[in-house]
C-alpha cells in the first residue's frame, strides 16, 4: 500500500541528504520513497514543493552528493544564469587531483586543479569563475558554434567581458585550450539569443561583405530609428532574427511600428528563421540577391539623387 507522506516542517522546501535525516530520527528509509520527497542522486532528495532546476541538481551535487566539488563547464555556466544545460542533464564538477569522489549517476567527475582565483560561490555553491567558465565551455564538447553561442551568452549576461574571456584563454592550457581561444576569437558578447550568434557564424563564413553587427540605424535627420541584428549600412539592408518579431502579444504594435520606422528610413529587412539556418546556402543565395537589388526608394530618397 501506498506510504503515507511524512514532511517535517524543518524540511519543507529543502535538499537534503536521506542518510542524515534518517540518522537523525526525521525520518525512516520508507518515508523517504513517498511522494513527499523526490531522489535527486544517490541518498540525495528535496522536498516535492522543490522545482527540479539544473541549478538546483548543480548545487545538490556539489554540496551534498561530493563535498568539496567545485561545480563547472556547463553546469556553471547555468549557475551564472546562461540556460546552457536542460534540467536531466549530467552536473558537471570538477575535484582536486587526489581526491577520491567518483563518479554517480547523473554526475561527471573531473579532476584538475583549480587556482583560488578561478573559484568563488554563487547563492552558496562553489562555482567556477565566469572566465574559467568560459574556457571550459570553450574546451569542449559539442559543436564549435554552440561553444561560441554560450560564451557569447556569458558576455552579454555582463558577468564578465569579453576581454576578460581571451585573457583567460590564452594563459589556458591543457586539452582543448586551443579550441577554447578559437572558441574566445569568434564571440563577440553582442547576440541576444544563441540563434543569433548562428546567424552571425554563418554570415561570416559566407562569401558576403561581411556585415556590422548591433548597427544602429538613423534616419536623415540623425534621428534615432532602430537597432538592428545585422546590417550592410551602404545597401540599408537589415537581416533580424526572427525571435525578436515574435515576443508576447502586447509587443506586436510596438514591433510593426519599429518596422515602418525602418522601412519609412529607407531600409529594407530580411527576417530568418530556425528553418532558415537548417538551410544555409538558402538563406545565403536569399541575402547575395538582396544585396545587389537596388531598393526603389533610393531613387527618390536624397542620397539617391
Amino acid at each position: 500500500m501506498p506510504i503515507r507522506p511524512v514532511r517535517p516542517a524543518r524540511l519543507h522546501g529543502r535538499v537534503f541528504r536521506g542518510s542524515s535525516q534518517v540518522a537523525a530520527g526525521r525520518l525512516t528509509r520508507a518515508q523517504l520513497r513517498s511522494t513527499a520527497w523526490q531522489r535527486l542522486f544517490r541518498d540525495v532528495y528535496a522536498c516535492s514543493s522543490v522545482a527540479v532546476t539544473h541549478e538546483v541538481r548543480a548545487g545538490a551535487a556539489a554540496l551534498l552528493l561530493v563535498p568539496g566539488a567545485v561545480v563547472s563547464g556547463r553546469s556553471a555556466a547555468v549557475l551564472w544564469g546562461v540556460d546552457a544545460a536542460g534540467p536531466n542533464a549530467d552536473v558537471e564538477l570538477t575535484v582536486p587531483p587526489g581526491s577520491s569522489a567518483s563518479t554517480a549517476p547523473g554526475v561527471r567527475v573531473r579532476r584538475r586543479a583549480l587556482s583560488a582565483d578561478e573559484v568563488t560561490t554563487r547563492r552558496g555553491v562553489p562555482v567556477t569563475t565566469a572566465e574559467t567558465t568560459a574556457v571550459d565551455v570553450g574546451r569542449g564538447p559539442g559543436p564549435l558554434e554552440e561553444s561560441v553561442a554560450l560564451v557569447d551568452a556569458l558576455v552579454a549576461s555582463r558577468v564578465t567581458d569579453l576581454a576578460a574571456v581571451r585573457t583567460a584563454t590564452a594563459a589556458a592550457s591543457g586539452p582543448g585550450c586551443r579550441r577554447a581561444r578559437r572558441v574566445a576569437g569568434l564571440a563577440d558578447g553582442l547576440a541576444g539569443s544563441p540563434q543569433e550568434t548562428r546567424l552571425r557564424l554563418l554570415l561570416h563564413g559566407a562569401r558576403l561583405p561581411r556585415p556590422v553587427a548591433q548597427h544602429t540605424v538613423l534616419d536623415s535627420d540623425g534621428r534615432f530609428v532602430a537597432r538592428v541584428d545585422f546590417a550592410w549600412p551602404e545597401q540599408r539592408l537589415a537581416v533580424e532574427y526572427e525571435g525578436r518579431w515574435h515576443g508576447r502579444p502586447q509587443q506586436v504594435a510596438a514591433d510593426r511600428a519599429r518596422l515602418n520606422r525602418l522601412t519609412a528610413a529607407g531600409w529594407r529587412v530580411v527576417f530568418v528563421t530556425a528553418d532558415d539556418l537548417r538551410e544555409p546556402d538558402l538563406l545565403v543565395a536569399r541575402l547575395a540577391a538582396a544585396l545587389t537589388t537596388t531598393p526603389v526608394v533610393d531613387l527618390w530618397s536624397p542620397r539617391g539623387r
